[in-house]
């Protein structure tokens, strides 16, 4: 789950560089319902997220914070992160399945963090 954390950060919540006990909470206010209806948009932090396309800086910091994000359980993230983490995650697992495969593929190649956020997983498919 917090792999999906990692990539609903992943989408925009969880960015930038660890803080003493957080991520910056500068973007917990960016509209994630408007990057997920936006297929370019979207398309543009997955490519980013894959080292298939340009990151804008945002998407620079948010490649950069998922390992942590992921190995720490999102322990880093604020509220408002967790949320749209959870947002961001359920969203690719139900709806753009092929992108949480790419991003699958790229950050938990050996099912590390499927197998421990297992339950969590589950719990997000429609």
């Amino acid at each position: 789950m917090k792999l999906v954390v990692l990539l609903a950060i992943t989408l925009t919540v969880v960015y930038g560089k660890p803080a003493e006990t957080h991520y910056t909470d500068k973007w917990d206010n960016i509209n994630v319902d408007e990057i997920l209806e936006s297929q370019r948009l979207l398309r543009g932090y997955v490519d980013c997220l894959l080292d298939k396309g340009r990151c804008t800086p945002d998407g620079k910091t948010l490649k950069e914070t998922i390992p942590d994000a992921l190995e720490f359980e999102c322990s880093k993230c604020t509220e408002k992160q967790k949320t749209g983490a959870d947002k961001v995650i359920r969203f690719l697992v139900n709806k753009r399945p092929e992108m949480w495969n790419e991003l699958k593929v790229r950050y938990d190649p050996n099912s590390i963090y499927e197998k421990r956020y297992k339950n969590e997983l589950k719990s997000l498919k429609v």
